[in-house]
């Protein structure tokens, strides 16, 4: 059984989720928590839910996305796992921390690197990753196809999908990316993105101005 928490944090209003299964095996995908509140919250919920967190996955590095990295890394002793395509953003983090005046610790260096149809087995749940380039290079969607729902990072919005105008961004990509890998998914698949309020694909092919 799939349970999922999500919070809303930094300055670019983030969604760091939180998933785990019956046995409390538990991963954070995109921590993008950034001040010592922000922090306390993410590690008082582990604690009081007597989380065992094993995993650090990125659906993508841009820097609102990962300024947690360095806290889960400190509290844990988790690496991001990322696919190699956004590598280039942790490089990266430093430098555009100061374009946008905003603190951020520095993210440690992947070593796992996510692919396309990759399988992640986290306890009793079963992740399916899927390369979803567009807004990222290296974006990935991450299906339960058990559960029908997707964590799509900054792929696919409630009535919005993804900038494109960011360092390697591609508008045609990112709308192939979408139709063809999301889409077929079903429209009854619950779909968790990284800004705003859950949506589903169905509701999105029907009335997403940018996919209609």
């Amino acid at each position: 059984m799939l349970k999922l928490k999500s919070f809303t944090v930094n300055p670019f209003h983030q969604n760091t989720y939180i998933i785990w299964d019956s046995n409390n095996i538990a991963a954070i995908i995109d921590p993008g928590n950034s001040s010592d509140l922000e922090n306390v919250m993410v590690k008082k919920f582990i604690s009081e839910n007597n989380l065992k967190l094993t995993r650090l996955l990125l659906t993508h590095a841009h820097i609102d996305h990962i300024m947690g990295n360095k806290f889960i890394f400190d509290e844990y002793g988790l690496l991001p796992e990322v696919h190699p395509a956004d590598v280039f953003f942790i490089d990266a983090l430093m430098q555009t921390a100061s374009m946008y005046g905003v603190n951020c610790e520095e993210s440690p260096k992947a070593e796992k690197f996510l692919a396309d149809n990759q399988t992640i087995e986290l306890g009793e749940l079963s992740i399916k990753c899927i390369h979803t380039p567009g807004h990222s290079p290296g974006s990935i969607t991450f299906y339960f196809e058990k559960e029908k729902i997707v964590i799509s990072g900054d792929v696919l919005f409630n009535g919005s999908i993804g900038r494109t105008d960011l360092p390697k961004g591609d508008f045609d990509t990112l709308i192939s990316s979408i139709k063809t890998k999301l889409f077929p998914l079903g429209d009854d698949v619950k779909v968790y993105s990284g800004h705003g309020p859950a949506t589903t694909i169905g509701a999105e092919k029907m009335s997403n101005p940018f996919l209609t």
